[in-house]
C-alpha cells in the first residue's frame, strides 16, 4: 500500500471527522491471510493432478455441495473484509479525509480489475498468430508492467517512482493494444469475466462503500450483509438483466461484510482482554450465518461456481470459526512462533498471488516441465505442497530485491 499521507492541518471550519487512533496489529489476521495464500497456491498447483482426494478439488457444476478447495476464495474475500476497518482506521489516523479514503478505494478497485482482465485474457480466447507473439511472453511482459505500476517502493526522489509507474502503464497499454483473440484474431482485450482479482475488486468496492457509510455499527453492517443476500434472491426471481448480472458480486460482498463484522468482534490492543462477550458475539454470528445458509439451501443449492448464498454463508461461518480459533491461539495464548514464515507473504498478498502465474508463464515459455513421477497421486500432492511453500518463502527474498506489488 502507498505510504501514509502526512498529518493534515484542518481549518476550524473543516467538517472532516477527527482522525482516529491507529489500530494495534492483530497477528491472527496476518496468520489467517498467510495460511489462505499458502493453501490457495497448493490447491491451484494440485488442480488437475490425477489421483488426488476429491476434497482437494472443486465440487463439479450441478453438485449440491462444497469441498475444502471451495472455501479458499471465500477466505480471501473474508480477509479483505477484515482488513477494511483496520486499513481505513490507519489512514484516518494518518489524516486522510473521507474523500481521500474514497479515492484510495477507487484506485485499489481499478487496479484489481485491470490485473484481473489481463490475467483472464491470458488464460483463454487469445490468438497468438494474430498477436505475433507467445501468450506466455505477453503475460510475462504484462506482469512486468504491473510490477512497475504498483511497485510500492519508496524513493528519495518522487519523480523516480512516478517514472516507473508511467513506464509500467505504457507497457500495459501497448500490450492491451497488441492483444488479439478469437478464431479470426479480431477480438480485443476485454473482460471475458473479471477473474478472481476482479471479483475481489468488485466485492471490496461494495463493502468499502457500505463500511464508509455504516461505520462501526454492527447492526447496520449485518443489515447490509442481509441486503446483499436479498439482492441475489431478488435477482434470481426475475430482476432485470443488469441487476441479475450483479447477483454474484452481491454474494461475494456479503462474504466481505462478514469479515468486516468479525474484525469488529476481535480487535487488537487492550480490548482483546474482554474475550468472553466477544466469543459469544462470534458464536452468534457463526450460528446466524449457518442458519441463513440452511434456510436458503433448498432454494439455492451449495455451489461455488454459481456463487450461491448457501455456499457463501456456510463459507463465511467456517471463516469466522477458523479465525476465532487462530485469535485464541496466536493473540491470546501467544503461540505465534510458527507463524513467522507466513508473515512476509501475508504482508504482500498480491505479490504472493501472482508469483505462481509468473512461474507458470515462464516455464511454459521455456518449455520446462516436471518429471512425470511428480505429476500424479501422492508424489504430485507432495510436489504441489513443496511448491506452495517455496512460493511463500520466496516473498521475503523478492522484497529484498525491491520487488513488491501493492495497490
Amino acid at each position: 500500500m502507498p505510504s501514509a499521507a502526512p498529518q493534515r492541518q484542518d481549518s476550524p471550519q473543516s467538517v472532516e471527522p477527527a482522525p482516529r487512533a491507529a489500530p494495534q496489529r492483530v497477528l491472527a489476521l496476518d496468520t489467517f491471510r498467510g495460511l489462505t495464500i499458502l493453501f490457495m497456491i497448493f490447491v491451484n498447483a494440485v488442480a488437475g493432478v490425477p489421483g488426488v482426494p476429491a476434497w482437494l478439488e472443486h465440487a463439479p457444476p450441478g453438485v449440491d455441495g462444497m469441498t475444502v478447495a471451495d472455501v479458499v476464495f471465500p477466505a480471501f474475500l473474508f480477509i479483505v473484509g477484515m482488513s477494511i476497518p483496520f486499513a481505513m482506521a490507519r489512514r484516518s489516523a494518518a489524516g486522510d479525509s473521507r474523500w481521500q479514503l474514497a479515492r484510495h478505494v477507487a484506485a485499489r478497485t481499478t487496479g484489481l480489475l485491470v490485473l484481473g482482465v489481463f490475467m483472464v485474457n491470458a488464460e483463454s480466447g487469445y490468438n497468438e498468430a494474430a498477436m505475433g507473439m507467445s501468450i506466455h511472453l505477453w503475460s510475462l511482459a504484462a506482469y512486468g508492467g504491473a510490477l512497475l505500476v504498483w511497485h510500492g517502493q519508496s524513493f528519495s526522489r518522487r519523480e523516480a517512482g512516478t517514472a516507473l509507474r508511467v513506464l509500467g502503464a505504457l507497457v500495459l497499454l501497448v500490450l492491451g493494444l497488441l492483444y488479439r483473440g478469437g478464431a479470426s484474431g479480431v477480438d480485443r482485450l476485454a473482460p471475458q469475466w473479471w477473474g478472481i482479482l476482479g471479483l475481489i475488486g468488485w466485492a471490496y468496492l461494495v463493502a468499502s462503500v457500505i463500511y464508509m457509510l455504516a461505520g462501526d455499527r454492527p447492526m447496520m453492517l449485518a443489515g447490509a450483509l442481509a441486503g446483499c443476500i436479498a439482492f441475489y434472491c431478488a435477482a434470481q426471481a426475475g430482476a432485470p438483466g443488469v441487476l441479475a448480472g450483479q447477483a454474484g458480486n452481491a454474494v461475494h460482498a456479503a462474504i466481505v461484510l462478514s469479515g468486516v463484522l468479525t474484525a469488529r468482534i476481535f480487535p487488537g490492543g487492550a480490548a482483546r482482554q474482554d474475550t468472553r462477550p466477544r466469543y459469544l458475539m462470534a458464536l452468534l454470528l457463526t450460528a446466524g450465518l449457518l442458519a441463513a445458509g440452511c434456510a436458503l439451501r433448498p432454494y439455492f443449492h451449495i455451489s461455488k461456481i454459481a456463487a450461491t448464498p448457501s455456499w457463501a454463508l456456510y463459507s463465511a461461518a467456517i471463516c469466522v470459526a477458523a479465525f476465532g480459533w487462530l485469535y485464541w491461539l496466536v493473540d491470546l495464548r501467544g503461540i505465534a512462533r510458527w507463524t513467522a514464515p507466513l508473515l512476509p507473504a501475508a504482508a504482500n498478498p498480491l505479490l504472493a498471488y501472482v508469483v505462481p502465474y509468473i512461474v507458470y508463464a515462464l516455464t511454459r515459455y521455456l518449455h520446462v516441465t516436471l518429471p512425470a513421477k511428480l505429476t500424479a497421486g501422492a508424489p504430485g500432492m507432495v510436489a504441489a505442497l513443496a511448491y506452495a511453500c517455496a512460493v511463500v518463502a520466496s516473498v521475503p527474498l523478492l522484497n529484498r530485491m525491491h520487488i513488491t506489488l501493492r495497490l
